[in-house]
C-alpha cells in the first residue's frame, strides 16, 4: 500500500478578525495537555451506492472544503495560529499563549491510496495500519509542537470506492466537545456552499465562545513552575499495542443496562455506567494482576455543566476532569457487573464547582501525574454526534482515530454507525491481553 500526496496548502480566516490580534492565553487545563497527543478522529465515507453520474469528485470536494475552512476560521480563529511561550526567568516559570496571527494557518492535505478500499478498512479485525497515515500524513507530535506546527490539520484521503476525512486538532486548544462542534460547523458551512448560498450570506448556527474560566484570584495568565520545555514536555512511547474496535449494538447496550440494574435491584445505572463497569472488570481480569494490587478506572468528564453557573458547551478550551475510581483487584473481580458499574457513581458526583476550582489551583503546580499500572482510562462519549457531519457525502460508514493518545488500557467510546444508542469502543492493550479479552465469553456476549 502506497500513499501519494496530491496537494498541501495552509488556510487562514476568510478575512481579518480584530479579536485575533489579542493573545489567547492557555488555561491550566490547556497547559496540562501540552505533553499529550492532539485529538485525531475522522470519518470514512463509501461511494459503493453512488452511480458514475453522481459520484463525488474529490478534487472539487477539497476545493469546497478549503473555502468552508476559511469561513469557519473566522469564528475559530485560534486554530489558525501558533503557540508562543513567555518565560519568567526570575520565577523559573513560563506561560503559553496562542498568537492567532502567527504562521501560515490551518493545514489542508489531499492524499490518495490507489490500492486501499473502504472494505479493507471495515473488514480489518484490528484497526487497519494505514489509518495512522490518514491524519497529518502520519506525522507524530505532541500538543507543545503547536509552536511550529498547525493547531488544526485536515486530510482528505482518496480510497477505492470512498474517501476518508481526518481531523487533527491540538488538544491544548480544544477538548472533545469543541472538536465535534468545529467539525459539525465545518460541515454546516460546506452544506451551505453546496446549496449555492454565497459566502457573504453563510451563517453558522453555533459560534464558539471565548471566556476563560478561572477560580477567583487566578488568570488570565497562568504560569507553571518550569522554564524550559524539556522540564515538562514528555514524548511518551506506549510500546507495542493492539488496537481493536468492539461494537455494542442498541440491543446489546439495552441488555447490558438491564443486567446491571437487575443485579442491584435498581434503575439508576445508565448504559454508559454499565458499559464502563464491563470494560474495567473485563480488562483487569484479562491482565491477571495479583489480587491484593490496586486498580483504578479513570472516567473523563465534561466539567462545563458542573460549574456554577454552568458553562455552555460552546466555550473554547479544555474542560475535562477525570473521575478516579480505585479499589483492590480482588474487590473489583469479586463484584457483579452491576456493583462494578456503581463504583463510579460517588466519584462522578464529587466533581462539583468547588472541587473543580480546587483542582485547577492544584494543577498550576502539578502539571503531570502518572497513572498506576493496573488502570484503564475511558474517554470519548457515545453521545458525541460524530455521524452528523456529512460534507455532502451522505452518512459516514465508520469513525476511526489516528495514532494519538493510544496507551495500554485506553478506551475511547464513539457512537455506533447504526445510531439508536449503539456504541463502538476502540480498546488499546498489549497483544497477549487483547487475545485474552477476545476469549472472554462474558465480554464477547455483549460485543462483536
Amino acid at each position: 500500500m502506497t500513499m501519494k500526496v496530491i496537494s498541501e496548502c495552509f488556510v487562514r480566516p476568510q478575512h481579518e478578525v480584530e479579536e485575533a490580534k489579542r493573545c489567547y492565553h492557555l488555561s491550566p487545563g490547556d497547559m496540562f495537555m501540552l505533553s499529550i497527543d492532539p485529538i485525531q478522529k475522522g470519518l470514512l465515507f463509501s461511494f459503493e451506492e453512488w452511480t458514475d453520474l453522481n459520484r463525488p469528485d474529490i478534487e472539487s470536494l477539497v476545493k469546497r472544503l478549503k473555502r468552508a475552512l476559511s469561513i469557519a476560521l473566522v469564528e475559530f480563529y485560534p486554530l489558525a495560529g501558533r503557540f508562543e511561550t513567555i518565560k519568567y526567568e526570575d520565577e523559573h516559570a513560563c506561560s503559553v499563549y496562542i498568537d492567532c496571527c502567527k504562521g501560515p494557518g490551518a493545514r489542508l492535505v489531499h492524499a490518495s491510496y490507489v490500492d486501499l478500499t473502504v472494505s479493507d478498512i471495515l473488514s480489518s479485525t484490528d484497526v487497519h495500519p494505514a489509518i495512522r497515515s490518514f491524519f497529518d500524513l502520519g506525522e507524530k507530535m505532541v500538543n507543545y509542537d503547536g509552536h511550529t506546527k498547525a493547531l488544526l490539520s485536515i486530510q482528505v484521503t482518496e480510497l477505492l470506492e470512498g474517501v476518508f476525512i481526518g481531523f487533527t486538532m491540538n488538544h491544548s486548544v480544544v477538548d472533545g466537545t469543541l472538536f465535534i462542534h468545529f467539525v459539525s460547523t465545518l460541515s454546516e458551512i460546506y452544506r451551505s456552499d453546496l446549496e449555492g448560498i454565497t459566502e457573504d450570506l453563510i451563517r453558522i448556527s453555533r459560534v464558539p465562545l471565548y471566556k476563560m474560566f478561572a477560580p477567583d484570584g487566578y488568570g488570565p495568565i497562568f504560569k507553571v513552575p518550569y522554564l524550559e520545555p524539556e522540564e515538562f514536555v514528555i514524548r511518551y512511547d506506549p510500546g507495542l499495542l493492539r488496537e481493536r474496535i468492539f461494537h455494542f449494538s442498541h440491543e446489546s447496550m439495552a441488555r447490558l443496562k438491564a443486567k446491571a440494574n437487575g443485579e442491584c435491584g435498581t434503575q439508576d445505572i445508565s448504559s454508559f455506567m454499565a458499559l464502563s463497569g464491563l470494560e474495567w472488570k473485563s480488562i483487569i481480569q484479562a491482565r491477571s494482576p495479583e489480587a491484593h494490587e490496586k486498580t483504578a478506572c479513570y472516567l473523563l468528564l465534561n466539567a462545563r455543566t458542573r460549574l456554577d453557573p454552568p458553562l455552555s458547551d460552546d466555550y473554547l478550551g479544555n474542560f475535562l476532569r477525570a473521575a478516579r475510581v480505585e479499589c483492590n483487584v480482588d474487590e473489583l473481580l469479586g463484584r457483579s457487573l452491576g456493583r462494578s458499574a456503581r463504583l463510579s457513581s460517588p466519584e462522578v458526583k464529587k466533581h462539583t464547582h468547588e472541587t473543580i476550582c480546587q483542582f485547577i489551583k492544584w494543577r498550576c503546580d502539578h502539571l503531570f501525574v502518572m497513572k498506576p499500572a493496573n488502570s484503564i482510562v475511558i474517554g470519548g462519549l457515545a453521545r458525541f454526534d460524530m455521524y452528523g457531519p456529512e460534507f455532502g457525502l451522505g452518512r459516514a460508514v465508520a469513525v476511526r482515530m489516528g495514532f494519538a493518545n493510544k496507551d495500554n488500557g485506553k478506551v475511547t467510546a464513539n457512537p455506533g454507525c447504526e445510531g439508536r444508542g449503539s456504541a463502538d469502543l476502540e480498546i488499546c492493550l498489549r497483544p497477549p491481553v487483547m487475545s485474552t479479552l477476545e476469549a472472554d465469553e462474558v465480554f464477547m456476549d455483549f460485543a462483536s
